[in-house]
């Protein structure tokens, strides 16, 4: 099984070979390859799997994907598991 999660687009880079975005993951930030997303803009949210976004999609989805996944981490962050 994969897992994709969602991000905000923070910043663009287009310095480098493959085209290249810093996006944050609920206040961790990572660099991230956007190749194969070439419309990404600043601010559009995308899925991210081992460093590369696979897809965009809209704020509504995204929301709806952290809640799911902030569900699933509860039991763990609450010392029950």
């Amino acid at each position: 099984m994969c897992l994709g999660i969602p991000g905000r687009v923070i910043e663009l880079s287009d310095s480098e070979p493959l085209a290249m975005a810093v996006v944050d993951f609920g206040g961790v930030r990572r660099r991230v390859c956007v190749a194969h997303v070439p419309d990404t803009r600043v601010g559009d949210w995308v899925i991210v799997h081992v460093g590369f976004a696979l897809t965009k999609l809209n704020e509504v989805e995204a929301d709806r994907v952290i809640s799911l996944l902030n569900e699933l981490t509860e039991p763990e962050r609450a010392g029950t598991s």
